[in-house]
């Protein structure tokens, strides 16, 4: 007796996420129920040198080495690469990264950044009003922020922003985008000659990393997560 996975994918689509079941037999295709499909949606503060992925044919350190049973299905929204730390969305909801990066009002996504050398105001003005950048076949964009300031402070925004490279000359920024173009802070700031030394992921619109603990992972109701996505971050700058 077998189920024909292909079969009830297939119709959970066009069924608006409610999961059909049929056994086949020797006799034919047998209808057995159908039950509401159950999505789930998790925040975790990604770790320093982790992928955003549970499986890669490569030897990484992975999502799955979080202390956390995520249920079947689960997979990260909005990848932080291995090196970048913060707030990583997880569900079982496949319809979430169409919602949240092709819906018509952009989401922020606030990042948290350490560069190397000190960081002049009209360097940060560049930024501000846009640096070109190379993206996806070598093609020229201007990446532009929402928003960029200098930090005095950065534990007050993440108790973790803290590191031995302090010692030297560094800047802290904190600097919002309304888009998520691949490696764009990184490549926004070595654009300016500073290089990325920290990346610390915020926000995403309301949802907040707060006070989460590195590898700390959070349940959030499935009405909760989409009102927080409505809402912009509260954020306090200093």
């Amino acid at each position: 007796m077998l189920i024909n996975k292909h079969i009830i994918y297939f119709l959970q689509e066009i069924l608006n996420n409610w999961i059909v079941i049929f056994f086949f037999t020797s006799f034919g295709k047998i209808f057995i129920g159908m039950q509401k499909e159950s999505k789930r949606y998790f925040i975790l503060n990604k770790p320093y040198n982790m992928v955003s992925q549970f499986v890669s044919s490569h030897d990484v350190p992975l999502l799955g080495k979080i202390d956390f049973n995520f249920p079947e299905g689960t997979h990260a929204i909005g990848r932080l690469d291995s090196t970048s730390e913060g707030l990583l969305i997880l569900t079982t909801d496949k319809t979430v990264t169409r919602k949240l990066f092709l819906a018509n009002t952009p989401h922020t996504r606030t990042y948290l950044v350490m560069v190397q050398n000190k960081m002049t105001l009209e360097t940060l003005d560049k930024l501000r009003d846009g640096i070109e950048i190379k993206i996806k076949n070598g093609e020229s964009y201007c990446a532009k922020p929402f928003s960029i300031k200098i930090i005095e402070q950065p534990a007050s925004l993440y108790k973790y922003a803290t590191d031995y490279r302090e010692v030297y000359a560094h800047t802290w920024l904190l600097i919002t985008l309304t888009e998520g173009k691949f490696r764009q802070v990184r490549k926004m700031v070595l654009a300016v000659k500073h290089r990325c030394l920290r990346l610390i992921r915020l926000n995403i619109s309301g949802i907040l990393l707060g006070d989460m603990n590195p590898g700390e992972v959070k349940e959030i109701p499935e009405d909760e997560f989409y009102a927080l996505l409505k809402h912009p971050a509260q954020i306090p700058f200093n």
